[in-house]
């Protein structure tokens, strides 16, 4: 029997799968396709290094009735699906009082400063530095009262985190970036973090790494799992049964779903978000975000990709890229867009927990059963990271950082 299966082979699952494997345990990797090719695909493939504070449910007016008026990029919204959203939605905004939202960015700080660091090994020994840049990525403001606010939420960070970052004038973000054909107000240049040219590539190399050092990559169904008696776990693959004593679930967006059958209540606020590729006249060195217009645009090995913030919607409801079509409108001011390399867009959906903190640990009504999912906009970022402290905890050993705040008791 292996000692443990893993279920999804995203950045979270696939990393899990890695430490495991490193401590000597025999692990099944399952997945219903091949890894890096949901979520962890999808995203701008930035290992946010300075994204220390993770992104608070907005709380002064303004902002509010931007969003509620559709006048905001930001946030898109269904009206006719809101009521399945409104438990979780009504916890993110209570959790975002700034005191709350205080002790919760002090235990996110702590595994966000560990992002580089737990995947540098990696990268390195999937061979996969050719994808890897070190020279972080900007933020684009387009007003001075706009590019003043960056400047000072950069100095506090600096001051409170040891970030750094570099203000850039209009002139020394040109130079920077000739291809632009405006600059704003200049740009915050966040200097620590790495930038990814095929981010599903790289954790699809994480998983074909996992497999070099022994792991089982196996096509299967998450929704089969159960429980055998007491003591074991069971899922259905495409070879059969496979059963081991410990199960971990990394099904992302997905988990809540499994974890239901099981007495198991998770509040998620399932954010989507959609991406697409274009042609470019010139280059573009890092991913720029434009502050205003709330999407990122970041050179990769398809193309220039622009990435949306998020719509709140059913699950299954059709894609309305109504956000990315207002991404394309704001990215062809500062840079010259060709077509579309896809015919439609890619769309997914980031897990985000009400509390901003991602789900580590055990359950805490069944023997063996180890959650690791929740990451919202950073499972790319903190897939490594969390997987570390994870690992320790099935170990049975003291967490590199301290374990708590992301148990999964507090949603018991």
């Amino acid at each position: 029997m292996t000692d443990v299966i893993v279920l999804g082979a995203g950045m979270a699952g696939v990393s899990i799968a890695l430490q495991l494997r490193k401590r000597g345990w025999s692990v099944a990797l399952v997945d219903r396709t091949e890894p890096g090719l949901e979520t962890s695909y999808g995203n701008a493939g930035i290992i946010q290094s300075e994204a220390v504070e993770p992104y608070a449910m907005p709380r002064d007016i303004a902002t509010l009735l931007s969003i509620a008026l559709g006048t905001s990029n930001a946030v898109h919204y269904r009206p006719l699906t809101l009521p399945q959203h409104l438990n979780s939605l009504l916890s993110y905004w209570w959790n975002s009082a700034p005191s709350r939202y205080q002790r919760i960015s002090a235990a996110y700080a702590t595994i966000i400063a560990q992002a580089t660091s737990e995947h540098a090994p990696l990268i390195a020994e999937a061979r996969m530095e050719h994808l890897v840049r070190r020279e972080g990525f900007r933020v684009l403001h387009r007003t001075q009262a706009a590019m003043d606010r960056g400047t000072a939420t950069a100095e506090r960070l600096k001051a409170e985190y040891g970030v750094a970052f570099k203000a850039l004038s209009p002139a020394e973000f040109a130079a920077a970036e000739p291809s632009l054909i405006g600059t704003g107000a200049g740009a915050i240049h966040w200097l620590a973090p790495w930038t990814v040219s095929d981010p599903g590539a790289l954790t699809a190399a994480y998983g074909k790494l996992f497999q070099q050092r022994g792991g089982q990559l196996v096509h299967g169904d998450a929704a089969s799992l159960e429980q055998i008696g007491s003591g074991a776990w069971r899922v259905t693959t495409d070879d059969g049964h496979l059963e081991a004593e410990h199960i971990v679930v990394a099904l992302g967006p997905w988990s809540p779903q499994i974890l239901a059958r099981f007495g198991y209540h998770f509040p998620m606020v399932r954010k989507r978000g959609y991406h697409r590729h274009y042609r470019v006249q010139g280059t573009l060195n890092l991913p720029i975000m434009d502050d205003a217009n709330s999407y990122v645009i970041a050179p990769m090995a398809k193309g220039l990709r622009i990435t949306t913030g998020a719509e709140l919607t059913g699950n299954e409801a059709l894609p309305m890229p109504v956000q990315l079509r207002r991404a394309e409108e704001a990215a062809a001011t500062i840079l010259k867009l060709g077509a579309p390399v896809e015919n439609r867009p890619w769309a997914g959906v980031r897990p985000c927990m009400p509390d901003m903190l991602p789900v580590v640990g055990a359950a805490p009504k069944h023997n063996g059963l180890w959650l690791h999912f929740g990451h919202g906009h950073q499972g790319f970022t903190l897939g490594p990271a969390t997987a570390r402290m994870l690992a320790e905890l099935m170990m049975g050993e003291k967490p590199y950082v301290e374990a708590t705040p992301f148990r999964p008791a507090r949603y018991a």
